[in-house]
């Protein structure tokens, strides 16, 4: 069976993680994406991170940019608009990442590209959307986990500030992006019609805050770090053991009963302090001070097979190297290999869901800058001859802006 969305084509106008990170999620499900990048640079994650592999390309952008194919088009010259043009009609969906106002700098906005394509669905994502009066800020992960609270509520208690490892809110904009495109698109098989989707990382990272703001909103208090604890449970978090932390999550009566029957302490069940959930919420660095204790009198891995033994969830705190190497992400084929034509065999993420009927495929491991620009020319009807005419336009190489026309200027 053709993958479910073999029939989009989508223009990746966006560089470093949320835009490249929706676009790839689409690629993955089959929609033919076409990489549009700057000539003799290309995306900023090709040159980004401390370390490459064998080829030019950072590992990052190997991991952002599977099924995608790359062309080089010099968007600030009037004949590589003009080739941008021509892909534009024949796409379904458009995807860019430059601060507002840039792309309509650049002639590329959805006013403009709409009048070409009515049933273009076209997304942005900056750092904080199209309108409002940070909208002009540029727009990172750390500023948007630092000014949507994110990052006053991650780390311990008295710690300093301490951002998510994990980029959630370039991540979660990617997301959020993917899934509005694909409701925009269903939209569209009824009314004809594309529309324009505003994504940014703020909102993001605000809309995945949910059990911060409900206790702000519930509470009146300001919410504070909490460490690896939870706002709705306790105790669901790390713990200490014999030789190394691990973490509980008994996250009901029937869990706390018996995790206080596992640890030969259960005499918590009767404590006043921790007789409901909300009693240990309220109580809860006085809880893990009671259980730690009995905790220390063994190993983490000892602890963990007891407690699962019951059914209440435990686990080890795994290492990026542990996680990838376990059985469960092998049976769950989440590190494969892709064949790449500068660096051969790489490693990379599996696919996080499956489909049962149309699994997603690798159709194309990350391109090569510029890989693909005759190919897709040629597949949008160029012919040779208008092809080589607008190459020696300055179309296809990198060249300085015309006037008016500023730079790119990508958020992540």
């Amino acid at each position: 069976m053709a993958l479910p969305l073999s029939h989009l084509k989508v223009l990746d106008v966006s560089q470093v993680m949320a835009g490249p990170f929706c676009c790839m999620l689409l690629g993955d499900m089959g929609a033919d994406v076409i990489k549009v990048e700057p000539p003799g640079k290309g995306d900023q994650t090709r040159s980004a991170m401390g370390f490459r592999l064998k080829g030019a390309d950072s590992g990052g952008f190997l991991a952002l940019n599977r099924n995608k194919r790359s062309v080089e088009i010099n968007l600030k010259s009037a004949a590589g608009r003009e080739a941008f043009y021509e892909l534009v009609r024949g796409a379904d969906v458009l995807v860019e990442n430059n601060r507002p106002g840039v792309a309509a700098r650049l002639k590329i906005d959805y006013a403009t590209l709409s009048k070409m394509n009515r049933r273009l669905v076209y997304a942005s994502i900056s750092g904080f959307g199209q309108t409002g009066p940070w909208a002009a800020r540029p727009g990172f992960d750390l500023i948007a986990q630092a000014m949507t609270g994110i990052m006053s509520v991650t780390g311990h208690p008295g710690g300093a500030p301490v951002k998510s490892s994990v980029p959630i809110a370039d991540l979660g904009a990617g997301l959020f992006a993917a899934y509005a495109i694909l409701s925009a698109v269903i939209g569209r098989e009824r009314s004809g019609e594309g529309q324009y989707i505003d994504a940014s990382l703020f909102e993001s990272a605000l809309g995945l805050s949910i059990w911060e703001v409900s206790e702000y909103w519930g509470t009146g208090k300001v919410p504070a770090p909490i460490g690896s604890a939870n706002r709705m449970s306790a105790p669901y978090q790390a713990v200490r053991a014999a030789d190394r932390p691990f973490v509980i999550g008994a996250a009901n009566q029937k869990l706390w009963r018996s995790l206080c029957d596992v640890i030969g302490r259960p005499d918590l069940t009767a404590d006043p302090r921790f007789l409901t959930n909300v009693d240990r919420l309220k109580h809860r660095v006085a809880l893990i001070e009671e259980i730690e204790p009995a905790l220390s009198t063994r190993p983490a891995d000892e602890w963990v097979a007891a407690l699962l033994a019951v059914g209440v969830p435990a686990a080890p705190i795994h290492t990026y190297a542990e996680a990838l190497a376990s059985e469960q992400a092998t049976a769950r084929q989440m590190v494969m290999q892709i064949e790449h034509p500068a660096e051969g065999a790489v490693n990379a993420l599996g696919f996080p869901v499956k489909l049962s009927g149309t699994p997603q495929q690798v159709r194309y491991p990350a391109p090569l800058l510029g890989q693909h620009t005759d190919e897709v020319l040629r597949e949008f009807g160029f012919s040779a001859a208008r092809v080589a005419e607008l190459r020696a336009r300055g179309a296809f190489v990198e060249s300085a802006p015309e006037p008016g026309h500023a730079a790119v200027e990508a958020n992540p």
